[in-house]
């Protein structure tokens, strides 16, 4: 089931950067936006493990703290991607709309859900998820942008 996580992930950071054609370094816009996208990876499949695991609290619990341990890299993102002539709400809603569309796609194609809804349970908690871990090319990027 992991392999189909990283999968999403990685498949976002390489087809995102289209969305960003008229920013200033639309690839390194791009590659932000994939972050958004990260973020609703985890808030989709949150959501609908929640859902059909028999309302199991974790999954709501492992989304927040997520989004807190990453809500710098957010800003940073957004920071970033407007200093770069990028980041608009037309990008922002392409790299959700990917995201999601990938992780579901990704739970589709396993062959046991609930497994698949456990390991990524598990890559939440772990922090293997989170941007400064799947993404840390880009964020490297972005902290170097921004301290200039």
């Amino acid at each position: 089931m992991r392999p189909l996580i990283r999968t999403a992930v990685c498949w976002l950071v390489a087809l995102v950067p289209a969305y960003a054609q008229d920013a200033a370094d639309p690839e390194l816009v791009g590659e932000l936006m994939a972050f958004h996208g990260s973020k609703t990876i985890v808030s989709v499949m949150s959501t609908h493990c929640y859902e059909t695991t028999g309302l199991d609290e974790a999954y709501h619990e492992a989304s927040e703290n997520w989004y807190l341990r990453n809500i710098g890299f957010l800003d940073l993102a957004n920071r970033v991607a407007e200093r770069l002539g990028g980041g608009t709400p037309a990008e922002i809603a392409a790299a959700e709309t990917y995201g999601g569309t990938q992780i579901m796609s990704a739970y589709n194609q396993a062959e046991n859900k609930d497994s698949f809804c456990r390991a990524f349970l598990d890559q939440v908690n772990s922090g293997a998820l989170d941007i400064d871990e799947s993404l840390p090319v880009a964020l490297k990027k972005a902290q170097e942008v921004a301290a200039q």
